[in-house]
Formats: C-alpha cells, structure tokens, sequence
C-alpha cells in the first residue's frame, strides 16, 4: 500500500478510502492476508479514478464509469454514460464560470469606484495643504514685522 500511495502521490488513508467504496479490490496475501497485492487491473482503477476526481466526478460515478470499463460488454454504454455526466459537470461548470465573471465585474466596479475616490481625495488632500501653506505663509508674513518691532524696541 505504501508503495502505491507513493507512485500516485497519495496517503494510504486515500487509499483504503478507495478501497472502502469499492473502488480498489486488492488481492490480499501473507500472514492472516495482511498484506495487499495491488495488480496492474487496480493500478488502472486507481488512475481513472483520480482522472474522474480532476473531471469533478463524484466517487459513485466514478465506480460506475470504472465499473462499466471493466464490463465485458460494448463500450457504447459506457460513452453514452460518460458523456452524460461530462454534460452535467460541463453545465454546472459554466454556471460556475457565469457566477464567478459576475463577481469579478463587480470586482472590478468597486475597484474603479476606490480608485477614482482616492484620486478625489488625494486632490483635495493637495488643495487643502496648498491652502495651508498659504495661509501659513500669510502668517508668517504678519507675525515678522511684529517681532522686528519688538526686538527693535528692546535693542
């Protein structure tokens, strides 16, 4: 098991998870059959069923894609069932799709909004501290004359 969780990049917990659901039969053999073969037919279960994870499949459809490759029988079935699901998953995936482009446009809106507030901002930020400096310098002017006039005196 160790060695299969390392060559598919998983936990062995994943592992007997696959098996508990039917996905994964091992042969069992050593002592009190505690040890598990797992063969090249398990090898290729496990890789569809990482593939149906990728493609958004649920477990149950999974096992019965996985089922249904095993089937002697004609792959007609198994396509038809396949493309079935892959409608469905392709169905939700662009309702998906839909709800994300539309929270990313507001996104997008509520940046624009910030952006033009803070330029706003900034400008009035910059008016009002030229207003400052004039004002103060204005001050500045009338106070001067005052303290010249009094160190003039005391001089």
């Amino acid at each position: 098991m160790s060695e299969l969780a390392r060559e598919f990049d998983l936990t062995t917990r994943a592992i007997r998870f696959y098996e508990d659901c039917g996905l994964l039969t091992p042969e069992r053999g050593g002592a009190g059959g505690r040890q598990r073969v797992y063969t090249t037919r398990d090898r290729t279960r496990l890789k569809l069923t990482l593939r149906g994870k990728r493609l958004g499949l649920s477990l149950a459809e999974i096992k019965e894609l996985v089922d249904m490759y095993e089937s002697p029988r004609d792959s007609v079935p198994q396509l038809r069932k396949l493309l079935t699901v892959l409608d469905e998953h392709r169905g939700q995936i662009e309702l998906q799709l839909a709800d994300l482009q539309a929270t990313l446009d507001e996104v997008r809106s509520h940046e624009k909004e910030a952006r033009r507030l803070l330029v706003a901002g900034e400008t009035r930020a910059a008016a009002g501290a030229s207003v400052k400096l004039a004002a103060s310098a204005e001050d500045t002017k009338r106070a001067v004359p005052g303290a010249r006039s009094a160190r003039s005196r005391v001089g």
